[in-house]
């Protein structure tokens, strides 16, 4: 089970778990935080998300500070990489398997205090990726 964040390319967000996320999948089921028992799953199509964070927990750090730097006292696992979202925002990580025209990729964060273990960004909504 995956403690999840879904935003959506839209800028909605949903947060649960999910047992069914595969990369190479066109959709997922996501148990929205909260749910009563017995309730449905929502299902998720990859082509309306913008990104799947795998997160620590729910409640997310609100004090935490964002930073896209990498700890010069830590070595990077992965290459190094820019994904800058249509809608602006910019994460910056590593990967080990991002290559061009493929739906999408995994990256962990260069920050390490980060609520988020890893993001799965959906390649449609980036407008750019490179490497650094």
């Amino acid at each position: 089970m995956n403690t999840i964040v879904v935003r959506y390319q839209d800028g909605h967000t949903l947060k649960g778990t999910t047992n069914d996320f595969l990369p190479n999948k066109d959709a997922f089921h996501v148990t929205e935080a909260g749910a009563a028992p017995g309730t449905r799953p929502a299902e998720v199509r990859l082509q309306d998300v913008k990104a799947v964070f795998f997160v620590k927990d729910l409640a997310g750090h609100p004090e935490h500070a964002k930073r896209n730097e990498f700890d010069p006292h830590k070595p990077a696992l992965g290459r190094k990489i820019r994904v800058t979202f249509k809608d602006g925002e910019i994460i910056v990580g590593t990967t080990q398997g991002y290559q061009p025209g493929r739906p999408g990729f995994f990256v962990v964060p260069a920050d390490g205090d980060s609520n988020n273990e890893r993001c799965f960004v959906v390649s449609a909504a980036a407008s750019d990726v490179s490497f650094i």
